[in-house]
């Protein structure tokens, strides 16, 4: 009777131990720390830092004028973009845009924008920290995340200011200063996800 017993607690132990080897870390959201490779195959049993194959990572944009609505850049129409005074521009190493629009010879008039990619996780900690920290406003527009702020420039009496939107890994980011054009952000995100 004992020997019964005991073989009905291993067998309930063992199948309590195989059912925890099997789950799927998609269902608790924690990696899987000690496989069992018979109970998986080896790239089951390995995380992968690379992204799901079903989903596409948006490609960044590699021109400054092309991501703009012809009502924008009429309002941008004489201000030069990507002057070398205002150092490196266009599309970096790792495939960021950075647009400069400002004259190297104003003191205050100009817009920066970095289009980059940035996983969800950084993305959404960066833009809580700027609200906690900065009183950025925050909303949900276009499927995304955009965050703002403006303020006074500390030496003319110009307003500066920042936006950021984040959409699939992507984060548009732009810090200008006397020099904001209606539509500038939206424009660019229609650009890229519509």
């Amino acid at each position: 009777m004992n020997g019964r017993l005991a073989a009905g607690a291993a067998a309930l132990l063992l199948v309590a131990v195989l059912a925890g080897c099997g789950q799927d870390s998609s269902e608790t959201g924690e990696p899987r720390t000690s496989p069992d490779p018979s109970a998986t195959s080896p790239s089951e049993a390995t995380p992968s830092p690379t992204p799901n194959p079903t989903s596409a990572q948006t490609a960044l944009p590699t021109d400054c004028r092309a991501i703009l609505s012809d009502d924008v850049l009429a309002q941008l129409d004489g201000i030069p973009l990507n002057d070398a005074a205002f150092g490196p521009s266009g599309v970096g190493d790792d495939g960021t845009l950075t647009c400069i629009w400002g004259d190297p010879r104003a003191d205050t008039t100009n817009l920066v924008t970095t289009i980059s990619h940035e996983n969800r996780g950084p993305a959404l900690d960066m833009l809580n920290a700027l609200v906690t920290n900065e009183g950025f406003t925050c909303f949900t527009p276009d499927g995304g995340t955009r965050c703002e702020k403006t303020f006074p420039n500390p030496q003319y009496p110009v307003t500066d200011g920042r936006t950021l939107f984040w959409r699939d890994d992507v984060l548009i980011d732009t810090r200008y200063s006397n020099l904001a054009p209606t539509g500038y952000t939206a424009s660019i995100v229609a650009h890229l996800f519509d």
